[in-house]
């Protein structure tokens, strides 16, 4: 049992087997055409044609990624690591919809969530490098997180403000019902968005409004700047901890792609 056991670990968790690439190939056709059978679903032309076919096809893939995913807990040496991380957590949340739309209809259509499972493509493919620059974005967003969570903090403070004073310039008879629906109308106008469902009549809401639009233009520029300098330092730092040394003559190459040391010929750690 144990050699089979490990036998199974390296065909689903593994990709250096042709057993273990085959099983993530396949694994990734049904992920995808189960994905497509809920978006067909949705059409209602679709839904009422085919209605046992969309049904059937929903408990086939749920039931098979069920028995995957308790297979992947069974073989694994420590199951509550997999559980507990990224990919168990979808591989979770895969599932579920379809047994909790047993109690709540339609909820079966958040199986969509099964497209995040086409993650592993990036492992099966071995396209590490991709997912070392998806590790550079998430440290920038790290790093970015707190001042960005101040910005978003005097953003939410101007919203509560303009919103107010919209409410007291405007009045409930032009559609400022009550200071969260100003609110609202400042959050449409400071994104540039624009619906137009609540729009100021008097001349000074629609200064205000002029005023608050040109500060949206001003405000949207913020988190990106934070964003860009935080995804600059992150990948100086990533290039500086990449960089390759010659074990002979301590020379720095800064080719990633290099193989062998420019200055004396000796092959690159």
């Amino acid at each position: 049992m144990q050699k089979l056991k490990q036998t199974l670990y390296r065909i689903i968790f593994g990709t250096d087997t042709p057993a273990g690439r085959g099983f993530d190939v396949i694994l990734l056709w049904a992920i995808l055409l189960s994905v497509l059978t809920v978006v067909l679903e949705s059409v209602k032309s679709f839904r009422v044609a085919y209605p046992g076919t969309f049904q059937f096809l929903e408990w086939f893939f749920t039931i098979l990624f069920t028995v995957e995913y308790f297979l992947r807990i069974l073989t694994h040496p420590r199951p509550w690591k997999y559980i507990t991380s990224f990919f168990g957590i979808i591989d979770l949340m895969s599932i579920l919809p379809t047994y909790i739309g047993l109690f709540f209809l339609r909820s079966h259509f958040l199986l969509t969530v099964r497209a995040f499972r086409l993650l592993r493509i990036f492992r099966i493919l071995k396209l590490g490098r991709y997912m070392h620059e998806s590790q550079v974005l998430i440290s920038a967003l790290k790093k970015s997180m707190y001042k960005i969570v101040v910005f978003f903090g005097v953003v939410l403070t101007l919203v509560l403000f303009l919103g107010t004073l919209m409410y007291l310039v405007e009045s409930e008879q032009n559609g400022f019902t009550s200071i969260p629906q100003s609110i609202y109308w400042a959050i449409v106008t400071i994104t540039t968005v624009g619906y137009g469902d609540i729009a100021p009549v008097t001349v000074l809401g629609k200064f205000i409004s002029s005023v608050a639009m040109l500060i949206g233009y001003s405000i949207i520029a913020v988190p990106t700047g934070i964003l860009t300098v935080e995804i600059s330092d992150a990948v100086k730092s990533s290039k500086q901890e990449r960089q390759l040394v010659c074990p002979s003559c301590s020379y720095h190459e800064p080719d990633q792609e290099a193989r062998f040391c420019k200055k004396c010929g000796s092959e690159l750690e």
